[in-house]
């Protein structure tokens, strides 16, 4: 009898691990499909096609005293026509003019204003090729779609494959990507600003939450007394940690930009925003990490003759930190990848500059994200993989730090 009911416990046993390794398989295997279609959708995006023209810095076309006035537009526009000499119809050549960037032009100029002895000469650049032209040297365009279902006609095709044989056209490396702002055109459009209006708003919530935060749990949990006031301010802070983001950034709409007219889209008050978001959630790290310290240490720290905020300060919270800053960071990360609360103050909003400071108007990484997506074209697609990327990185390094920190302090103790 007591064999029957030990193999019935043991198999129950096996079942309940089976159940539990397959959960975890198959959870392992939907992120594992998530990252790869990110991955496969965006690392096309950390290369850029460029083109090399030849062309002639014609001395009737730059003045070396006004070169601001010059028409560089014209000048890469004969270096396409010294190459393709049968294009004779105007829509042909704004066809052939549509296989290099609009930025062509402007780097044309700034090459020539640092150079100014080669006006005259003919210079070999390289400039950045058409998003369309880029999208199909990355093999996105279906070749085996009608001419009248592709972005890139038989003409164009043509002109490519000839620069592809005479070498005038390859793939780099997308610094573009790291260190330019938003754009309207896909090859020109970057991450740098919105890595930047993230890193403001960062700033600003963790100067605000943590000490707020630490100094709440604190209090709550070391020197306030337990009556029915401290226990409705606890309901209210649990709560608030379990509200939807998109209530605080109604909260800031109405206080901070409608009462207060502090600048929309600015990160001070995406800081603001995100810092009212993580407090409960850093509040409730901190108490639970004061609470994990020993009975041991109090009592003895006040056996020694040590006032209550010695006590506090010297030895509990010194025990207690390591878990306060792992609940910080991961309260970062969270406010990091933070999207909903943000659109109510103005962070969606079209902005190509990159913000020097905290109230410049900026937008944030999971805003650009956004508003990549929501592009019809493939190239902003494969950015918005390529930026999801990114963020990606800066969570696992932020939830590494936390983790690596709590480590180190448990060491020292």
């Amino acid at each position: 009898m007591v064999k029957k009911g030990l193999n019935k416990r043991q198999r129950k046993e096996r079942r309940f691990r089976f159940f539990g390794c397959a959960a975890i398989i198959i959870s392992l295997s939907f992120l594992s499909l998530l990252l790869i279609s990110i991955v496969f959708n965006g690392y096309t995006a950390f290369q850029q096609t460029v083109v090399r023209l030849d062309v002639f810095l014609d001395t009737d076309v730059i003045d070396k005293d006004d070169l601001a006035s010059a028409n560089y537009s014209k000048l890469i526009h004969n270096s396409l026509l010294s190459v393709f000499s049968d294009v004779t119809k105007q829509t042909d050549k704004r066809k052939l003019y549509g296989l290099v960037s609009i930025s062509a032009a402007y780097i044309l100029q700034d090459f020539v204003a640092k150079n100014r002895d080669e006006i005259g000469t003919t210079i070999q650049i390289w400039v950045p090729a058409d998003a369309d032209v880029d999208m199909l040297m990355k093999g996105h365009i279906d070749l085996d779609k009608p001419e009248s279902q592709r972005r890139i006609d038989d003409r164009q095709l043509a002109w490519v494959d000839q620069l592809v044989r005479q070498g005038q056209i390859k793939k780099v490396f997308n610094k573009t990507f790291f260190t330019a702002g938003d754009s309207r055109e896909p090859e020109l459009a970057g991450i740098r600003g919105a890595v930047c209006g993230s890193f403001y708003s960062l700033i600003v919530t963790l100067a605000l939450s943590f000490p707020i935060g630490v100094a709440a749990a604190v209090y709550l949990e070391e020197f306030a007394v337990k009556n029915r006031w401290t226990q409705i301010i606890e309901v209210n802070i649990n709560n608030l940690a379990a509200v939807p983001s998109i209530v605080f950034g109604l909260l800031g709409l109405a206080v901070f930009l409608n009462l207060f007219g502090l600048p929309r889209s600015a990160p001070v008050v995406s800081g603001l925003v995100l810092a009212l978001m993580t407090l409960p959630n850093i509040i409730i790290s901190g108490r639970c990490s004061l609470r994990a310290v020993p009975p041991s240490i109090r009592e003895a720290s006040l056996g020694i003759g040590a006032s209550k905020v010695q006590m506090v300060v010297h030895h509990v919270l010194p025990q207690a930190l390591p878990g306060m800053l792992s609940g910080t960071i991961i309260a970062m990360a969270r406010a990091l990848g933070e999207t909903a609360p943000l659109l109510m103050i103005g962070m969606v909003a079209f902005i190509a500059n990159i913000p020097a400071g905290f109230t410049d108007p900026s937008t944030v990484l999971p805003v650009q994200i956004f508003l990549w997506a929501g592009s019809p074209e493939r190239a902003f697609l494969e950015k918005s993989s390529a930026a999801i990327m990114v963020l990606l990185f800066f969570l696992m390094v932020m939830n590494g730090t936390a983790v690596i920190l709590s480590k180190i302090f448990q060491k020292r103790q």
